[in-house]
């Protein structure tokens, strides 16, 4: 008697899936993939939605980020609310009149400006900077602390995109700005962060006047391999005045199991 052959049929490939978090070697059942797979596929989607709409606490990471001795401002963008903020990405890339006049009283208070401002926002994933700001940051302190470099109150948006950090820098009249804020979700990945930083910041800046360091995560970039490439940016920034394409990102990477540097490039080690 002969025994029907199973429904769903695996991918000789699939021992590769250990190797990566990406959707290959799902196997298939019929034309269709197997039910298993489906339902992975679903509920990482809804990871992912639910990273877009959830909402950045900003009252609780100003209360965490104040027990480690950092000052903090917290501020809102011109969109309103999360819908406004998806729908009217402008909106979302300059502050409210409130928030721009909080800034104003600040500076009007230190005159001098600042070498450096962080701005925190949430983006497109509140999940990334509630699991990664705050790690981050303390990284990026040891680097600034190193170099001396001044630093302004945390400035905590509400409804943040990437280019109000160039309204805050020239509020607070600082010679750098770094943005850290959640990226848009992958089906992998729904808390990862991304930090941006702009040398000389001024409103109308573009995507090629900053740097990117993405994809910082427990399973992506580390937070000393980060904050490391960071300041490496940082100097390299002051001593030639610009940032973004120009400025390429040369540092030496940190051995994932030590602090020994290493060379970037693998094939010439």
């Amino acid at each position: 008697m002969s025994t029907r052959p199973p429904i769903a049929i695996a991918n000789p490939w699939s021992h590769l899936r250990q190797l990566t978090p990406a959707r290959i070697a799902l196997g298939r059942a019929g034309a269709s993939l197997p039910t298993e797979a489906q339902l992975d596929f679903q509920f990482a989607h809804a990871q992912a939605r639910d990273a877009v709409h959830l909402t950045l606490d900003t009252g609780e990471l100003a209360a965490q980020l104040q027990e480690r001795g950092f000052n903090t401002l917290r501020l809102h963008s011109a969109a309103t609310d999360r819908y406004i903020y998806l729908q009217r990405p402008d909106l979302g890339r300059r502050l409210d009149d409130a928030s721009a006049e909080r800034l104003g009283d600040h500076a009007q208070q230190h005159t001098a400006g600042y070498d450096l401002a962080i701005v925190i926002a949430d983006g497109l994933s509140a999940l990334a900077v509630q699991r990664h700001a705050l790690p981050l940051l303390q990284r990026i302190e040891e680097q600034i602390e190193k170099d001396g470099w001044s630093l302004a109150p945390i400035s905590l948006v509400q409804q943040g995109r990437v280019a109000l950090g160039d309204e805050v820098g020239v509020r607070l009249k600082a010679k750098m700005v770094v943005m850290l804020l959640g990226e848009r979700p992958g089906l992998s990945s729904p808390d990862s962060l991304g930090l941006y930083f702009t040398y000389a910041p001024k409103v109308g800046r573009t995507d090629a006047d900053r740097n990117c360091i993405s994809n910082i995560r427990l399973e992506g970039l580390s937070y000393n391999l980060a904050a490391h490439r960071l300041s490496h940016l940082m100097r390299e920034a002051c001593r030639r005045q610009l940032s973004g394409v120009s400025l390429k990102d040369e540092a030496e990477m940190l051995s994932l199991d030590d602090d020994t540097p290493r060379t970037s490039n693998f094939l010439l080690g």
